[in-house]
């Protein structure tokens, strides 16, 4: 009986340690011979070529996972997939496991190393397993050898990463050299970020304004900016370890590596600091909005006391009076909350003026003290933590209204589950406000006290716009929660701490 002529897919990688032998050509060619004499055809579509990229992520390599959509696609355009080695398919033997498994099973797409054959049966299996941990334990090794070299390499203060804007490197392995044009524009962000005072949102908008462009060749944008005024490597320094290349998270700062590099400084070690200490003296809020793009000064402030969002400002324009605002929440405004928090200006704005001017004449108020450098890390971490199953609560309560609502629980149990849940919110919020208090010294209540009544001040009065105010309040205050039924606001404050010192 004539064998079935089969379809086959050529998958082809090289890795990024540069260790194998063949080149993707050799792979290529080795391939098409085996396909060939093993009676399948391969067309050129199906061929999926990967140069310089990892096996340890499948998710980190596009062409393997364009080739396993094309599989699990109902045209079923291949039946085989080829590779030279099974490493090349993957070196993560989870993976391999999981993907050939659908392969071979829901696909009926086998996974055949043409170097590597396999007998039939269970021992075939058992050979297979033994190869990928060895691919595994292999790729393991290799990583944790590279690691240690460029370790090494670090603390000997050799450059080994991608240029920065204001660099070049001229050849392989070579010392970065100054790049004259691009040096201008880094010495032009250092000087108007600490000489003249310009926010990191201005000097973004003031660059692309310019036209000018990142290393990459892209427009400036905030997390560009802060890069760069935090990169040791424009005041000759290197530093190494700095982010998990996993998660992408910064690591503590323990764990870095800065020593005095190779390269030529671009900037002075005073005006690296003279940076560094303005930008961890400053407080940065996640996700909050720069204060050049406020409308009033109680933007981003106030807080419905339902749901916890911001309320949304409305501008009226008149010719022939001032413009007057609203605030509602946001929430209510999408249909999202069912608590009406509108507001006028004339109401709000002397509520919040009061509620100062209190504070002031009693001579003591509650705060925190929001810390810019922590002195504790495994705190903030706790903390990280707390937050995360804080957001992960709200999808819970979701799924128990779903399956609530789709008769899943009765009336019954979606009360104990929400009772629960409750609670469980309680504590958490609980948790994470004693770990974010910190113990209040008299010198601080002072300051406190001092720091309102300046602000105060400004928010008085006609000589400072509606953005220069916003930027005063956010200074002092985190967040002012309203009640419109009782036409009651709740002003949380807080106290910047700055660090005397700063470990570069």
């Amino acid at each position: 009986m004539r064998k079935r002529i089969l379809v086959a897919a050529l998958y082809i990688r090289v890795s990024t340690d540069k260790q194998e032998e063949l080149s993707p050509d050799s792979q290529k060619r080795l391939l098409l011979e085996y396909a060939k004499s093993h009676n399948m055809i391969v067309a050129e579509e199906h061929i999926y070529m990967e140069n310089g990229i990892s096996g340890r992520k499948a998710d980190k390599r596009p062409k393997f996972q364009q080739m396993i959509a094309a599989a699990k696609s109902e045209e079923h355009p291949f039946d085989v997939i080829l590779v030279w080695k099974f490493s090349r398919f993957a070196r993560n033997q989870e993976e391999s496991i999981v993907y050939k498994s659908m392969l071979r099973n829901k696909c009926h797409v086998d996974v055949v190393s043409i170097s590597e054959p396999l007998i039939e049966g269970p021992f075939g299996g058992l050979i297979e397993r033994i190869i990928e941990w060895m691919d595994e334990f292999y790729s393991i090794r290799l990583s944790g050898d590279v690691m240690r070299g460029m370790t090494e390499n670090a603390l000997r203060g050799a450059y080994q990463c991608r240029p920065p804007l204001g660099y070049r490197i001229p050849h392989h392995k070579a010392t970065p050299e100054i790049v004259p044009e691009e040096a201008e524009v880094v010495r032009m962000i250092f000087d108007k970020y600490v000489n003249e005072r310009m926010s990191i949102y201005a000097l973004t908008r003031y660059l692309n304004s310019l036209g000018l462009k990142t290393s990459h060749g892209k427009p400036f944008e905030k997390r560009s900016l802060e890069y760069i005024l935090q990169n040791p490597g424009y005041a000759g320094d290197i530093r190494w370890n700095r982010v998990n290349h996993e998660t992408k998270e910064l690591k503590d700062p323990s764990e870095w590596i800065t020593r005095s590099g190779h390269h030529p400084a671009i900037i002075s070690k005073e005006l690296f600091l003279e940076a560094q200490k303005r930008y961890q003296a400053e407080y940065h809020p996640k996700n909050a909005k720069p204060v050049e793009v406020t409308k009033h000064w109680l933007s981003g402030l106030l807080k419905c006391s339902a749901c916890g969002r911001s309320l949304s400002s409305c501008v009226v324009h008149r010719k022939t009076i001032p413009d007057t605002f609203t605030f509602q929440c946001y929430g209510y405004l999408k249909g999202k909350c069912t608590h009406n928090c509108y507001v006028k200006e004339e109401e709000i704005g002397p509520t919040v003026i009061a509620a100062l001017e209190d504070a002031i004449q009693r001579g003591n108020v509650a705060y925190t003290i929001k810390r810019t450098q922590s002195k504790d890390k495994g705190k903030n971490k706790e903390l990280d933590t707390l937050k995360k199953n804080l957001e992960r609560l709200a999808q819970k309560e979701a799924r128990a209204r779903e399956a609530y609502m789709d008769g899943i629980d009765t009336k019954e149990d979606y009360r104990k589950n929400k009772e629960r849940l409750q609670q469980e919110r309680v504590e958490l919020e609980e948790l994470i406000m004693q770990l974010e208090q910190e113990p209040q010294e008299a010198s601080n209540d002072v300051q406190m006290i001092d720091n309102i009544s300046n602000v105060l001040d400004i928010i008085r009065s006609d000589s400072f716009s509606a953005q220069q105010k916003n930027a005063a309040l956010k200074s002092i205050v985190d967040r002012i929660v309203f009640d419109r039924d009782r036409m009651h606001i709740d002003v949380y404050y807080y106290l910047a701490e700055t660090p005397e010192t700063l470990d570069l």
